[in-house]
């Protein structure tokens, strides 16, 4: 009896003894974040012993020269551009059709105190690479890198491309990325945690029991940046159609949020059709500033009374698998725009944005959206260059394209188009297929 007893001992001691070696097993997100983004984790991490293993530095290399590229090429030149134009930003900052592309979110809108981005692709667990098989890692890393390859080299990812590598890997789902671009911000990541909506746009834990089928599931990540400032990302993983924003309680959860600044680019121009006029009526009654490419909001639904209009870039009509959603109106009213010196989008050779100011939405929080009209307004948007209403001729069929529906011959075809349109600096990313 005093065997077992002391045998009992033995092991509750030895239980002890290993309690505080497998918390030392644990990383923060943060530190996971860095790792990822081929950045040194904090001094004592559980990590910081693979730092040495000549994968990760060959990983953190690349990392290094491909975002210092894009740095010197894109971001500082969109930073500065956004600086001068971007002049009273709101605090939400909405980014739908946006995958996990925080770091074109954050160049645009550094001062959002909360992004809500959403995308098909899955958030996916946290990551954990603190107790991935060590000779997972590599190929984790390279899967990421691959993941992140389009959007580095074009400014927008490749669906079919970012899916794959999405799966391929135990690095699965969105949050990889969005750490890298976290931490490649200069972010520092306090919390995150795994979400879902009801339908009614309330907040649930990820693990708790489903309410609904069509719920969208998501991550919010809490982080500081340079200035110790505390910002929000939240992401959802849902789709963005019609019933879709609904049902997955997006729309209510947008709601409360009132008004804030959107930002649409390379959206295979959904918002011309009818299978996505809610996304439509939101950003049209809830943006306060809506930037974006000429796949977002056509023209036609902008109301003169309502938007000011201020066009950069060139507009140069769209790539040619998407002919039909050219904008007669878009030729005459970037013939006064303002240049702009980084490539975007689809047409990364002559690239546009437009930045529409509502002028008659309020900063304060909404707790009940107006009501939203599905047919496009017949009046036009104004410029602030003095410009005449160079819009009043916009022809009928154009409205009436506006309203079509546009279907599944986007998903093939984009795919196509957007590696066959790749940008010239593409071969700052390579990827070996």
């Amino acid at each position: 009896m005093v065997q077992i007893f002391r045998a009992a001992l033995v092991a509750l001691a030895f239980v002890g003894l290993l309690a505080p070696i497998a918390k030392a097993e644990s990383a923060t997100p943060d530190d996971t974040a860095r790792f990822l983004a081929g950045l040194r984790p904090a001094p004592g991490s559980a990590l910081s012993a693979l730092t040495q293993d000549p994968t990760w530095q060959a990983h953190a290399k690349r990392f290094n020269a491909a975002f210092g590229r894009v740095e010197e090429h894109q971001l500082k030149h969109i930073r500065a551009w956004a600086h001068a134009k971007l002049t009273a930003p709101s605090p939400v900052l909405f980014y739908f059709f946006s995958g996990p592309d925080f770091l074109y979110a954050n160049a645009f809108f550094p001062d959002a105190t909360t992004y809500v981005m959403a995308g098909l692709e899955p958030p996916g667990p946290i990551p954990d690479v603190a107790n991935m098989p060590r000779g997972a890692v590599g190929s984790a890393l390279h899967g990421l890198a691959g993941s992140l390859g389009s959007l580095m080299s074009n400014s927008f990812f490749i669906t079919k491309q970012m899916r794959h590598q999405f799966v391929a890997t135990r690095l699965s789902g969105t949050l990889p990325v969005l750490y890298t671009f976290l931490a490649r911000s200069g972010k520092t990541i306090r919390d995150v945690s795994l979400i879902r909506l009801t339908e009614d746009g309330t907040v649930e834990a990820g693990n708790a029991p489903d309410v609904s089928a069509h719920a969208a599931h998501g991550a919010k990540i809490v982080f500081a940046d340079e200035n110790g400032r505390e910002h929000t990302l939240y992401y959802f993983g849902t789709n963005i159609a019609n019933d879709g924003f609904r049902q997955s309680g997006l729309a209510r959860f947008c709601e409360r949020l009132g008004s804030g600044d959107a930002f649409v680019k390379s959206a295979s121009y959904l918002l011309h059709g009818g299978g996505f006029s809610h996304v439509r009526n939101f950003l049209l009654t809830h943006a306060r500033t809506l930037l974006q490419d000429d796949t977002g909001v056509p023209l036609a639904y902008f109301e003169q009374s309502k938007w000011q209009l201020h066009p950069y870039g060139h507009y140069a009509g769209p790539i040619s698998i998407f002919a039909n959603r050219y904008q007669p109106g878009m030729a005459h009213l970037f013939s006064h725009a303002q240049p702009i010196d980084f490539g975007i989008g689809y047409k990364w050779r002559t690239p546009n944005l437009l930045a529409a100011v509502n002028t008659t939405v309020s900063a304060e929080v909404a707790t009940e959206p107006a009501a939203v009209a599905v047919a496009a307004p017949q009046a036009q948007g104004s410029t602030s260059e003095n410009a005449p209403n160079i819009l009043a001729d916009e022809p009928a069929s154009e409205r009436r394209r506006a309203e079509g529906s546009h279907k599944a011959q986007v998903t093939n075809k984009v795919r196509t188009a957007r590696v066959q349109h790749a940008a010239p600096w593409s071969f700052w990313w390579p990827v070996r297929r």
